[in-house]
């Protein structure tokens, strides 16, 4: 389980395709404290380590997992948003994040506020995944308020320090993004819709 609160940028060192795997090694200031089997999260991926040599770790991505995220997007040079698993005595500073990517969005829009940034996202709004006025919305692994929710789409806010510390700083207008949506969210969606069937079902 996750938080959403980025604890370091990874760069990625190599990408190798095996099969339909795709093996990553990623240079990040947190690496060498990292352990074999430990999961951390990439742009909001869970994903587990695989080998840690020095201050390069090594994971791999299943063919489901590159289908549903960005991650399949990613060369030699690129930046991740990082973050281990929240330790069980830690504070919840941001919501509750999985690891599971739910889809990818794209970047519409980038303004720049004169001390803050407004991104706008847009997604396929056919696959069921919602977001409600000032909820919680996992955007590349970071945890943020969502505004101007809509069907398809949503706003965010982006302080410096979010800016300075995450991969936000390099997403510009057509890229795809990482969505992972609150999971309250969901489940409250799931008990409706099935409630919604039940009632259909007495109702003949």
């Amino acid at each position: 389980m996750f938080t959403g609160i980025i604890e370091s940028l990874g760069k990625v060192i190599s990408v190798n395709q095996d099969k339909t795997n795709v093996h990553f090694s990623f240079e990040s200031d947190i690496s060498r404290e990292l352990k074999v089997d430990q999961s951390i999260s990439h742009n909001g991926v869970c994903l587990t380590v695989t080998n840690v040599q020095g201050n390069i770790h090594f994971v791999t991505a299943i063919d489901e997992t590159i289908k549903k995220s960005n991650l399949g997007k990613l060369v030699v040079g690129d930046f991740v948003n990082l973050e281990r698993c929240m330790i069980a005595n830690g504070r919840f500073d941001g919501h509750v994040v999985q690891g599971h990517v739910d889809q990818t969005g794209i970047c519409t829009s980038v303004k720049d506020e004169n001390g803050s940034w407004l991104y706008n996202f847009e997604y396929n709004g056919s696959l069921g995944n919602v977001t409600v006025e000032k909820g919680s919305i996992c955007v590349n692994g970071v945890s943020l308020t969502c505004f101007n929710s809509k069907q398809n789409g949503f706003s965010v806010a982006i302080i410096p320090y979010t800016y300075d510390h995450t991969n936000f700083s390099q997403i510009k207008k057509g890229d795809t993004v990482n969505l992972e949506f609150d999971i309250i969210g969901k489940y409250v969606k799931r008990l409706l819709g099935l409630n919604k069937g039940i009632l259909l079902k007495n109702s003949w």
